[in-house]
């Protein structure tokens, strides 16, 4: 009797968790790649059977073949103790792939629970049939593939590696982009004993990139691929010439099903087993030609080459004998920004110059390297004076135009006067932290002027100064806490804030309507509309947008005190926007309709309602 009740209450409670979970939800699924003239289907799913008023979205670019069917599913599962049961409602199209080209459907509406909900929109590409010539025909690959399954060989128009350059002609420290990819019939794969050419001639920096491949289906020389690419490096040449990058060779095991003649496998596998075919594989040899610099190359290049611009400042232009001095050099753009030598900057010869600290903030990109480069040159004068240090010019190749180019900064004086000690001490706080020599640290320099002394009897202890120390705190604190609890106590009221925001999130969503609006994107302006106006009424009555509907709403604005001609106007506003997207017409005529319409409900009703 005992093991009987315990049982119950373990049904009880286990029943209680799983019907606890009553989140709405509306998805729409389907295949993310097809092939022109395919067949596919697509569904929308939501989990409650109280619907009515589904929508379908306009399926421009496809054929529909039957739809929508409307199923019915209950599913209950038991996972760790905790019960989840979901019934629902799916309702499935079958659509023909026409013409290749990449389409977005946009989502479905449907009313669920009294409540109208929006599906996720689904990004369809369509890949253009196998060509005939494309290893022999159509339907000869149709059965080389079915034959295939008895066979232990992968040919080379199964599976290939292409090594692809962004540019076959460059300068002299020209940026290109070295692109490794995988091209496959079967993506269930794996490289083994990966060699790689040197790169010789070439200044390299490879991409990061995840360390899980990604496979996506892609169309080449007439035939449909997995695909995925597997390296990818930025290359820049060191020398004018033909440059050759060698072959890339790679090793795949391929997972592959053929057909068994052993009894046992036929009765226990179907008859058939997966191998592993291993192939060897190596890409074309790429020839890329490197043009010379031009002539007349100008004084002060440091060998950039890409775009660049220049920028410089200086920490003081005022400063005392043994003080620090730091000149900023900023180098920002897109080359070969970490193969630029740093400018030479002539410092008067009265100043001890330190080494330059470098900074690359730099990232990878398919043109090069694009970011700053910083360089901090600190020197200390020693003598006081009058100095000038003059302008840096810096050169660089500039792609655009193919001709040199040549930037300075300013010049800047530099007034110098006597400072504290002599010239063989160094008294400073250098910006960039680095350490520095102290000289003539045996014999330290005497003070001589006379400091000042506090009469005898007199302590700072006990001073008005000294209370106040205590009392300008104590009555900061007061007046920080009292402010704090005032807010806290404000935030605390979560209706009253979304009261007061209704109006401000309301418009803000009204202005990124008038921004669709602009653009013509039909569907995605109409639900930000329907979203600024059910948001609206959320807010401002307090009541999740789940719980309301056109059924209860003329209820709750009428106990506000709206006026009942209000409440018709804001109703005709919400199906006027619903409707008016599947109207026939002007569009853009219907769109300004309800954007003015929505816009001026919104503010009548936050003047009216209380």
């Amino acid at each position: 009797m005992r093991k009987l009740i315990l049982l119950f209450i373990a049904f009880v409670a286990l029943t209680t968790s799983g019907f606890a979970n009553d989140k709405v939800s509306f998805e729409a699924s389907g295949p993310d790649v097809v092939v022109a003239g395919e067949r596919f289907r697509i569904s929308y799913k939501i989990n409650t059977q109280k619907i009515k008023d589904f929508r379908a979205p306009s399926m421009k670019g496809f054929e529909v073949l039957m739809g929508p069917s409307r199923s019915s599913f209950s599913n209950t599962q038991i996972v760790n103790g905790s019960m989840t049961s979901e019934k629902g409602v799916t309702f499935t199209f079958v659509l023909l792939a026409n013409d290749p080209g990449d389409y977005t459907i946009p989502g479905a509406t449907i009313v669920a629970d009294g409540d109208q909900m929006i599906s996720n929109a689904m990004k369809v590409k369509v890949l253009p049939q196998e060509s005939a010539s494309a290893g022999g025909s159509a339907q000869q690959s149709s059965s080389a593939s079915r034959s295939s399954s008895g066979s232990q060989s992968i040919s080379n128009q199964d599976v290939f590696i292409t090594a692809t350059a962004t540019k076959t002609k460059v300068y002299e420290q020209e940026a290109f982009m070295l692109t490794y990819k995988i091209f496959t019939r079967e993506p269930r794969m794996s490289l083994e004993n990966v060699k790689l050419p040197d790169f010789t001639g070439f200044h390299s920096q490879e991409i990061d990139r995840p360390t899980n491949a990604t496979w996506s289906q892609d169309h080449y020389n007439g035939r449909n691929y997995y695909t995925t690419v597997y390296r990818q490096f930025v290359l820049f040449p060191q020398q004018s010439g033909k440059l050759t990058i060698e072959p890339a060779r790679f090793d795949v095991a391929i997972e592959k099903v053929v057909q068994s003649a052993d009894p046992f496998d036929a009765f226990f596998n179907g008859g058939s087993n997966v191998v592993a075919i291993k192939k060897a594989l190596s890409t074309p040899t790429l020839n890329i030609e490197v043009l010379p610099l031009p002539s007349g190359k100008p004084a002060g290049f440091s060998g950039g080459v890409g775009e660049f611009s220049l920028t410089s400042t200086i920490s003081n232009q005022e400063v005392k004998t043994n003080d620090a001095i730091t000149l900023k050099l900023v180098i920002s753009g897109t080359g070969n920004m970490k193969l630029l030598a740093n400018p030479e900057i002539k410092f008067p010869e009265s100043f001890e110059v330190y080494e330059p600290k470098v900074d690359n903030q730099v990232r990878l990109t398919s043109n090069g390297l694009t970011g700053n480069k910083v360089i901090e040159y600190l020197a200390i004068p020693r003598h006081a004076g009058e100095y000038v240090i003059p302008s840096v010019a810096f050169s660089y190749f500039d792609l655009k135009s193919k001709s040199y180019k040549t930037l300075s900064t300013p010049a800047y004086s530099i007034q110098v006067e006597k400072g504290s000690g002599n010239a063989d001490q160094v008294v400073a706080n250098f910006t960039n932290k680095e350490e520095l020599r102290v000289l003539g640290e045996d014999i330290r320099y005497i003070k001589l002027n006379d400091a000042e002394l506090q009469p005898r009897g007199e302590f700072f202890f006990g001073s008005w100064i000294y209370w106040l120390c205590y009392i300008v705190p104590f009555l900061a604190l007061l007046i920080f806490f009292i402010m704090h609890y005032k807010q806290a106590a404000e935030n605390a009221n979560v209706a009253k804030v979304r009261t007061k925001k209704a109006n401000k999130v309301a418009v803000k969503r009204m202005k990124a309507a008038g921004k669709l609006l602009a653009e013509n994107k039909k569907d995605a302006f109409y639900d930000e509309v329907l979203k600024a106006l059910w948001g609206y009424l959320s807010d401002k009555l307090n009541i999740p947008v789940a719980r309301l509907s056109k059924d209860n709403v003329e209820g709750k604005l009428r106990a506000r005190g709206v006026d009942e001609g209000l409440i018709k106007e804001f109703i005709d506003a919400l199906n006027e926007c619903e409707f008016a997207r599947y109207a026939p017409g002007d569009e853009n005529q219907a769109m300004d309709k309800v954007y003015t319409a929505s816009l001026g409900v919104i503010t009548k009703m936050e003047n009216s309602i209380k």
